[in-house]
């Protein structure tokens, strides 16, 4: 995209950070918090996430304060909305069917992910229309490689590797 609207787009104001890192071993299993995790073509190493589209899930830090205050709670812990990766400082909707890059992964944002099956279990009744526009992001990999807590989060160029 060219032109102004086209820089724009381009420009963020800070870059972002990986502040959490959850692995579903299995659907109705607990998250498994981690430290670092490798991830391949079709997913992240020990998450039971389906390969392509939907390989990662990824939410916006910025939105769990919002979330707590829709679902009438106090704190809502990332784990408790069973997403992937959790990011600071980026809007990741600005990343929509472009790619992205975290430590040595890319992936390649390709759409909103709606609230779990199991959010009203987790947060109680309202819960589900709580993260409602707030449930972030479900990407595909790019290219496979390592992320680890605090891994900086920034647009990917072609040029960058």
């Amino acid at each position: 995209m060219k032109g102004q609207l086209g820089t724009m787009l381009a420009r963020h104001a800070a870059v972002g950070r990986l502040e959490w890192i959850g692995l579903r071993s299995a659907r109705k299993l607990d998250v498994a918090v981690v430290e670092n995790a490798d991830m391949t073509e079709t997913g992240l190493i020990g998450d039971h996430a389906p390969a392509g589209k939907r390989a990662v899930t990824l939410i916006q830090f910025e939105h769990l304060p919002v979330i707590a205050a829709l679902a009438n709670k106090a704190v809502v812990a990332p784990a408790q909305l069973r997403r992937n990766l959790v990011i600071s400082g980026i809007n990741l909707m600005a990343f929509r069917k472009t790619l992205v890059q975290i430590g040595d992964v890319v992936l390649r944002i390709e759409g909103p992910c709606p609230p779990c099956s199991r959010i009203e279990t987790a947060l109680g009744p309202g819960g589900y229309n709580a993260v409602r526009g707030h449930g972030g992001w479900y990407a595909s990999v790019h290219r496979p490689g390592t992320i680890r807590l605090q891994d900086g989060v920034t647009p990917y160029r072609e040029a960058d590797s």
